[in-house]
């Protein structure tokens, strides 16, 4: 079983970066050069903003993912463990709304609040 854990593993990190790389340039940049994008908050920039780093916590939950499932095949996933990933993914998942959209996005609160919860109970 410890195999199949750590391929399903590989096979998750493979799909995210596949996600991201392939999604950035096949779908987001060719949405982006449309003219007819909602403008929020008075401008495109905040919407594309908006939808590049929604696209992208999809990527950063499948690398949670990942690491949960490498330490379940070790053998050594704890509720800590499990936790401390949680809570990781979240606060870099924040990071993400913070950065693309400059803080804008009020998401990136939410998404510390839980990250820093999971790192809290994860003591």
């Amino acid at each position: 079983m410890e195999v199949l854990l750590y391929t399903a593993a590989a096979l998750a990190v493979a799909l995210a970066v596949a996600h991201s790389l392939l999604g950035e340039r096949y779908i987001l940049i060719r949405l982006f050069r449309r003219d007819d994008l909602p403008k929020l908050f008075g401008s495109s920039e905040f919407t594309t903003q908006t939808l590049r780093f929604a696209w992208h916590i999809t990527t950063v939950a499948w690398l949670g993912f990942a690491a949960l499932l490498v330490h379940a095949g070790r053998g050594d996933l704890t509720i800590p463990g499990m936790l401390q990933i949680i809570g990781l993914s979240f606060c870099i998942a924040g990071l993400l709304p913070l950065f693309f959209t400059r803080g804008k996005h009020l998401s990136w609160l939410v998404l510390f609040l839980i990250g820093g919860i999971a790192l809290w109970c994860a003591a």
